[in-house]
Parts: C-alpha cells; sequence; structure tokens
C-alpha cells in the first residue's frame, strides 16, 4: 500500500482549516441572530436612493416587522407619497415623558461601477463579515437595531414604565422638509409627549462609541459679481471673474485658518467653521462650450457653509460684507440659512451631557453596562434630523452604535460588519431598557 504524497496531505490539511474556519464562522451567530442579519439585508435590497426612493416597499417591510413584534403602528403623511411611520411599544405608564428612537428610510444615490459588490445587494463577505450596500451606515442599521432589540426584550419579559416609539422618516438626505421637520412641529408628534429622543450619528474608527450633543448648521452663501465685458486679450481691472477670484482667495484664506487649528489638533473638525465651493458659473457659452475671445460681464459662485452651534451668525455676516464681498466691489451675495439655530426657547441647539440633565447619566450608564466605552461628546460636522427635536427644546443624542468601524457614510463600498451590527442590537437591548423604566418623576 502506498503512502499519500505530501502535497495530498498538504491539500488535505488546507482544506480542513478551511471547512473549519466556514463551520466557526458559520456558528458565530444564533439562529435568531442570522435572523436579525437577514431583516437587514432584506431592508438594504429595498432601493430607497434619490431622486426615486421606494418609500412604499421600505414601509411595506418595515410595517411588516412591527407587527410581527406586536407594535402598534401608524403611517403619516406630511406630503403625498412620502411616508413616516409611527411604531409604539406603549409603556405601563404612558403618561410620563416618552422615548423616541428616529431613523431615516432614504439613502443618497450610490455609482454601481465604483462599488466591489452592487450598492443594493446587501452582499455579506462570508471572510470578512461586511455587509456592502448603499444606507448600511447611513441610517438603514438603526431601524432594524431598534426593533430587533425590541423584539428581544418583549421575549424576555421586559415591559417599558414609559412608552418607547420609532419613528421612520422620508427625505433626511434632502434637508427633511417634508419629513421630520413636519412631524417635529406636527399635533401627532405633541401627544406623543416626547421627553428624549435618539437619532443617527456615525461610525467610530476606535473601540469607543461616539455620541453626538449638537449637529452644526448648515447655510449657503451664493456670490455674484458684475463687471464691464472685454475681448479675451485684453488685460483691465474690474471684471466679473477678477473680483470672483478676489472673493474665493478671501474665503480660501479663511478656510485654511480654520482648517489649520483641526490640522494642529487645537479644535476638532465640528467645532470650526467650514466652507467649501460647490460650484462657479461664469462664461458665454457657445455650441462648442464656451466662447474664448469674450471676458463675461457676470460671474457667480456657491459655498457650502457649516457652522458650529456656538459661533454667532452675527459675526459671520459681518466678515462677509466686510472682507468677503465688499459692496465697493459691485458685487452682492445671498446668504440662506437651511434650518433653525436655536430652539423654541431662544437656547441653542444643544444637548447637554453632564449631570443637569438626568437623561444623559442613564444612556451613559447603559452604554457601559453593554460592555462599551463612551467618547468624548461631540458636535457632529454634518447636519441631521435631530436639529428639528432639538428645536421643540427636546434633549436629543445622535448615537449610532459602531465600533472599530471606518466611516463610510455617502462613500463608495459603504459597509458594515454582521458583527458589529448585531453588537449594536445588544446595546439598544441596554440603552431602551434602561431609559424607558427611568422614573424621572421628581424632575416631571
Amino acid at each position: 500500500m502506498s503512502l499519500p504524497s505530501s502535497s495530498h496531505l498538504t491539500r488535505s490539511f488546507l482544506l480542513s482549516l478551511l471547512f473549519t474556519s466556514i463551520a466557526a464562522s458559520a456558528s458565530a451567530f444564533s439562529d435568531d441572530e442570522e435572523v436579525q442579519i437577514h431583516h437587514f439585508q432584506q431592508y438594504l435590497r429595498i432601493r430607497t436612493a434619490h431622486p426615486d426612493p421606494d418609500y412604499s416597499a421600505a414601509a411595506s417591510f418595515l410595517l411588516s416587522l412591527a407587527h410581527s413584534i406586536g407594535l402598534q403602528t401608524l403611517t403619516l403623511e406630511f406630503a403625498p407619497n412620502k411616508p413616516l411611520l409611527l411604531l409604539t411599544w406603549p409603556g405601563s405608564e404612558p403618561s410620563l415623558p416618552s422615548i423616541l428612537l428616529n431613523s431615516h428610510i432614504d439613502s443618497v444615490p450610490a455609482e454601481p461601477d465604483k462599488w466591489v459588490h452592487p450598492p443594493f445587494s446587501a452582499t455579506r463577505d462570508p471572510h470578512t463579515g461586511r455587509i456592502y450596500a448603499r444606507g448600511a451606515q447611513d441610517d438603514k442599521c438603526l431601524a432594524i437595531q431598534y426593533l430587533e432589540a425590541i423584539r428581544s426584550l418583549k421575549r424576555s419579559g421586559f415591559s417599558p414604565l414609559r412608552s418607547v416609539h420609532i419613528s421612520l422618516v422620508p427625505d433626511e438626505e434632502i434637508g427633511g422638509a417634508d419629513g421630520a421637520e413636519k412631524f417635529a412641529r406636527s399635533e401627532e408628534f405633541r401627544k406623543l409627549n416626547v421627553g428624549l429622543v435618539l437619532d443617527e450619528g456615525q461610525a467610530s474608527p476606535t473601540d469607543e462609541f461616539r455620541i453626538f450633543y449638537a449637529d452644526r448648521s448648515p447655510w449657503r452663501l451664493f456670490v455674484k459679481a458684475t463687471g464691464s465685458p472685454g475681448h479675451g486679450s485684453r488685460m483691465y481691472d474690474g471684471t466679473a471673474i477678477e473680483k470672483l477670484m478676489d472673493c474665493a482667495e478671501a474665503i480660501a484664506r479663511f478656510r485654511d485658518s480654520q482648517f489649520d487649528m483641526v490640522k494642529a489638533g487645537i479644535s476638532p473638525a465640528s467645532e470650526v467653521i467650514s466652507i467649501n465651493p460647490v460650484y462657479m458659473k461664469a462664461g458665454t457659452p457657445s455650441p462648442s462650450g464656451f466662447v474664448m475671445n469674450v471676458q463675461p460681464s457676470e460671474a457667480e459662485m456657491g459655498f457650502d457653509l457649516r457652522l458650529p452651534p456656538t459661533v454667532d451668525p452675527e459675526q459671520l455676516k459681518e466678515r462677509i460684507n466686510n472682507e468677503w464681498v465688499p459692496s465697493f466691489k459691485n458685487m452682492s451675495y445671498k446668504l440662506l440659512q437651511k434650518g433653525p439655530i436655536k430652539d423654541c426657547n431662544g437656547k441653542l441647539l444643544i444637548t447637554l451631557t453632564n449631570e443637569s440633565n438626568p437623561w444623559w447619566p442613564v444612556f451613559e450608564k447603559a452604554v457601559i453596562s453593554s460592555g462599551k466605552k463612551l467618547a468624548k461628546p461631540e458636535i457632529l460636522s454634518s447636519t441631521t434630523d435631530a436639529r428639528f427635536m432639538r428645536e421643540m427644546g427636546i434633549p436629543t443624542f445622535g448615537f449610532s452604535p459602531m465600533a472599530n468601524t471606518p466611516i463610510l457614510l455617502h462613500d463608495h463600498n459603504e459597509f458594515l460588519k454582521d458583527e458589529v451590527f448585531v453588537k449594536g442590537i445588544k446595546v439598544y437591548e441596554s440603552i431602551i431598557s434602561a431609559l424607558s423604566s427611568f422614573n424621572l418623576a421628581s424632575s416631571e
């Protein structure tokens, strides 16, 4: 009898390791957890990207999950064909201020040819556990984590003292005007008697969860310059484009001063003013492009501005008038505020993260008791629906339990690992049970 060759033994050994690895991977999650991951993938495969989000299919799927858990459901529409879902787990003392968990249904577009997997396939890599899809981080994970956490709590026999609501809203990615903004100002919202809101946050590349107590407010700056037209060969003062370039250079110097503070570690990116050019419009059109021997009489440029809540907009306007767009240069500008900067009581849109806010220590303890760590509270660089809740004077935290995860919202190849997703459900079980059973009677 001949002995097997060394190459055959090596091959057999490698196959054995492979099958062992696959078996270990398959057994890494319980049956219930695999169902949770499957629900996440199902939701990701519904195309809710702008400009044509399939809200109907998403609403049907989410309502079916809510009904399977036994939640009360209400579908609202503040604009045609834009459903907003309100799901409720009634508390034993419904007169107490409730907890609201918010997530948006829509997502930004994706460029399929730039992805390693189709962006609406929700492909799960068997080796890394990565689930690739548009909306995986921003923020379809939250809706399923909320629902599955409540399902687990109900199975365990837990009963909330306060009512817990989930709002699943449209149009966050295009400003929220027909979604969270109208919802927060509605009679339906007022009746919920919301005491605390949790909304989306961001992934954390470290082992600490990030927590956000404010958003930067979005502004839009449009600058227009006029000047005498002339032949492309002439060199003379006061052309429209020359004036616009002077403005752009002044703005660039200010931008550099803000960015230098970030790069030097003096301030985080979310606590400085960001300003970035987003378009420029000038020139005389021709059938082949532009007329190249004519200097135009008008030129226009647009900028995206983000202001921390601690910045006085009047100081910004003074800078625009004196440095960026001085009127003596025959220039004009329009500054648009996109959303609130103060709440209904005239206070800054900031949620306190200290003992003066009784919700904060309960939330913090719930995260830590789940075996996780919280990073230092921060301002979110971008803008979310949370600003509409804060405008109503309601404490609102931005929180997405995604540790050890690169920040990929709006990026190509957006993904969330299956392990991170499932752990997030456990974290929300701890948070929901703690917040909904918290008795704040002395403060209410």
